[in-house]
């Protein structure tokens, strides 16, 4: 399984920053890390906000867009409508570096979702030490003890938390532990299937007081405006604004589709 891969990648990955940078030095750099901005209240707006995603391959994906500077694509996703950026800083498997969100942070007054995969409680000082603004955890790589104790920590740093979800169950674990941004990625990372049905099949677990994200799949207007009216608050896109030819027109058409109103349904 891929997920079982990148885990256990990322296991070893970690134990050997903990060697080179004890947690003492991070939590140093924590304190001098820029001042949070707040991805909830920037995702919860009228219509479908965007959390526009920089990455240059994956393993479902292959190369997406090699070489690209995160700081130019930042700054069109901005120009381009996003409400929020995600960025991927696992290099073996999405060629991303920690160097490409403090890079897209800097050119954008968006909110930064380090988009990484979370084993261990050190991550989370390393991302704000980075100057994240929010973490991606994941219920399926997580044991529900490990994901309260990170919710809580994480508020402790000062970072929000997008809980990524793939089933019913999986949805009720992320409330259960104090998830405020529940995600559901319509692929299984086991297999890496796509079915953009399940977000909108699971909308209704989620109380309307937390931002509900949809996750991969989402390429077409008329997908965005279907997600408007299930209720969706927010999606994150990455490969298909990538593999635009221009990615902030792209953007910018996908903004406008879910920002669009929606009818008034007259007494029937």
């Amino acid at each position: 399984m891929i997920l079982d891969a990148i885990l256990d990648n990322k296991r070893r990955e970690v134990a050997e920053r903990q060697q080179s940078r004890p947690l003492d030095a991070l939590r140093a750099a924590c304190d001098q890390a820029p001042s949070p901005r707040d991805l909830q209240a920037a995702l919860k707006r009228d219509g479908v906000s965007i959390i526009a995603e920089i990455k240059r391959r994956s393993p479902s994906g292959g190369e997406i867009r090699p070489g690209v500077a995160a700081a130019d694509l930042a700054a069109d996703y901005a120009r381009g409508g996003a409400a929020a950026l995600s960025v991927l800083t696992d290099f073996r498997y999405f060629g991303g570096e920690d160097a490409d969100l403090q890079a897209a942070r800097a050119a954008t007054g968006l909110p930064v979702l380090r988009k990484d995969f979370v084993v261990d409680a050190y991550q989370l000082y390393e991302a704000r030490a980075l100057g994240a603004d929010a973490v991606l955890l994941i219920v399926r790589a997580l044991s529900p003890t490990q994901l309260g104790d990170l919710l809580r920590l994480a508020h402790d740093l000062h970072l929000q938390a997008l809980v990524e979800t793939h089933s019913a169950a999986e949805v009720e674990t992320a409330l259960g532990a104090g998830a405020r941004i529940v995600g559901v990625n319509n692929r299984d990372l086991d297999t890496l299937i796509t079915d953009v049905s399940l977000a909108p099949r699971l909308r209704s677990l989620v109380p309307p007081e937390c931002v509900f994200v949809a996750e991969s799949g989402i390429s077409q207007p008329e997908q965005m405006t279907a997600l408007h009216a299930a209720g969706v608050d927010a999606v994150l896109i990455g490969e298909s604004l990538l593999r635009a030819e221009d990615p902030m027109a792209k953007l910018a058409a996908l903004v406008a589709a879910g920002a669009a109103r929606l009818p008034v349904r007259g007494p029937s």
